[in-house]
């Protein structure tokens, strides 16, 4: 049986392909028979292709990909590991062929205002923004850290970021770190986003446990900025573009930030006539 085994292992050693489509049936808490059943193939078939034994078609990855609800990027990589050409293109938000997105994305952002919006990438930095999402980080403590396509999570989590006029700091970078951990960590062998993530861990630190029950921050998180005598408590939603066949709208997100109350709502357009003035 001992030779058997080690042939085994060579096997599964010589197949990135049979690898990465173990990984993403793994992390989507599914058995070898539920992809099988869901694909459409037989858990024979499945355990070949993930063992090495066989060799999958191009067409066969796409339809595993997609019952496994694999991100387009990472589609992209597992046709690469079985031999094939990458199926989804990535078109940078500003290439030419992308003005019609541009239009429609600042259309959404204009349409928010007096509160601010911006549209962001896989790393969370921003690519578009309102007017008022200048305002609300026009109180950052370290001006660097306001850049051509700032980092957002960099920027509530940096010690001179926004922190200092954060009330309820600690319970923003529980909620912010927990989403970079989720958002960052998937992104496998990426070196940018590994280096961002254990920079984010470092500015967090130890925190204190959040609640054992489910909080209202669990849905929508409550911020408290109090800025030059005003206090803005409000929450954010993020949005993304659920039938994108190109990896770069995949991975955009668009947040927006509402008033939580009225005495923030009219504090926020009283900030933003200001500014216009």
């Amino acid at each position: 049986m001992e030779p058997t085994t080690v042939s085994r292992d060579r096997r599964q050693d010589a197949s990135p392909v049979g690898r990465l489509l173990r990984d993403w049936r793994s992390a989507r808490g599914m058995s070898q028979l539920d992809l099988a059943l869901h694909a459409g193939f037989s858990a024979r078939h499945v355990s070949f292709i993930e063992t090495g034994r066989t060799h999958p078609s191009r067409q066969a990855l796409l339809v595993l990909a997609e019952t496994l609800d694999v991100p387009l990027r990472e589609r992209n990589r597992l046709l690469e590991a079985g031999g094939y050409a990458q199926v989804y293109r990535q078109t940078p938000l500003e290439a030419a062929e992308m003005g019609h997105v541009r239009g429609v994305l600042q259309f959404i952002l204009d349409r928010h205002l007096p509160y601010a919006a911006v549209v962001l990438d896989r790393y969370s930095n921003c690519l578009m923004g309102n007017s008022a999402s200048g305002q609300l980080i026009a109180a950052v403590e370290d001006p660097s850290l306001v850049t051509e396509h700032t980092n957002y999570l960099r920027l509530a989590l940096h010690p001179r970021g926004l922190r200092h006029c954060i009330v309820n700091w600690e319970d923003v970078a529980r909620h912010v770190i927990r989403r970079a951990e989720h958002e960052l960590g998937r992104l496998r062998d990426d070196p940018t986003a590994k280096a961002l993530l254990a920079e984010l861990r470092e500015y967090v630190g130890p925190l204190q446990p959040p609640p054992a029950a489910l909080t209202a921050a669990d849905l929508l998180l409550p911020v408290h900025i109090r800025r030059n005598g005003h206090e803005l408590r409000m929450f954010s939603t993020i949005m993304t573009l659920g039938t994108a066949q190109d990896v770069t709208l995949q991975e955009l997100r668009i947040e927006t930030f509402f008033p939580a109350d009225e005495a923030s709502e009219h504090a926020w357009r009283a900030l933003a006539a200001a500014a216009v003035t």
